[in-house]
């Protein structure tokens, strides 16, 4: 194979056996330990066996309860890898009047949690809902803005108990805060029977932020005796 040279040649040297390029290094084969893992992904074919739970929600404001079903699939079962994840969801019920949303939503988040990745999103949403006719107040004094809402705090209660989120609650720190006013307050108004029947004292205000009767006044301050949170900071 001939080579045209178009500048002039100023000098050459013969190439010694020596001098010769090196063959290239092998280039070394990286071996992936995740390769094998299975991830949750929308293809996932469902197995003939799942298992789950069921939830029962009884609002007020309907006439028959709700039976929520959530199934989850087992990733790598037997491996270090072992993860459980929530594969479909069902909701029964033998008010028709909610058949159409029921199903609609139960199809959105069966494909959501298909999908894979984070399906905690999920919860927030839901909780987010508020019914512009108004929420219904649970047994406890837990105040819920919607059944939607209703159903997100199931979905949630389902994600802590298979690891997928966390409990949410106080720190030490907060927790013995709660603790001292709760016991200030006792002292000071004497309702020392207040907490017998009822986890808050009568007269408490409904807390913004964790939805439940628990806001009394300590200190000239507004705060809340289940979850710590203040006007005052």
């Amino acid at each position: 194979m001939s080579t045209k040279i178009e500048n002039k040649i100023v000098g050459y040297r013969v190439a010694k056996p020596e001098e010769a390029e090196p063959a290239p290094a092998a280039t070394p084969v990286v071996t992936d330990e995740m390769s094998n893992v299975v991830r949750m992904h929308e293809k996932l074919e469902r197995p003939e066996r799942l298992i789950g739970a069921t939830y029962k929600i009884k609002p007020p404001v309907a006439e028959h309860a709700m039976y929520v079903t959530i199934n989850d699939i087992i990733l790598n079962e037997g491996t270090p890898h072992e993860k459980r994840r929530p594969f479909e969801v069902f909701i029964n019920t033998k008010d028709l009047d909610h058949y159409q949303w029921i199903v609609a939503l139960t199809r959105v988040m069966s494909a959501v949690f298909r999908k894979g990745g984070d399906v905690a999103f999920l919860v927030e949403e839901l909780k987010a809902v508020f019914d512009p006719r108004g929420g219904y107040w649970r047994p406890g004094g837990k105040f819920m803005p919607s059944l939607i809402a209703e159903l997100g705090e199931v979905i949630e209660r389902h994600l802590i108990s298979i690891g997928l989120m966390h409990q949410p609650g106080l720190d030490e720190h907060q927790q013995r805060l709660v603790e001292e006013k709760r016991a200030e307050f006792e002292a000071q108004s004497r309702q020392q029977d207040a907490f017998a029947e009822k986890p808050f004292p009568d007269g408490a205000q409904l807390c913004g932020k964790c939805n439940t009767t628990a806001v009394v006044m300590m200190d000239g301050c507004m705060t809340c005796l289940n979850c710590g949170d203040s006007k005052c900071g």
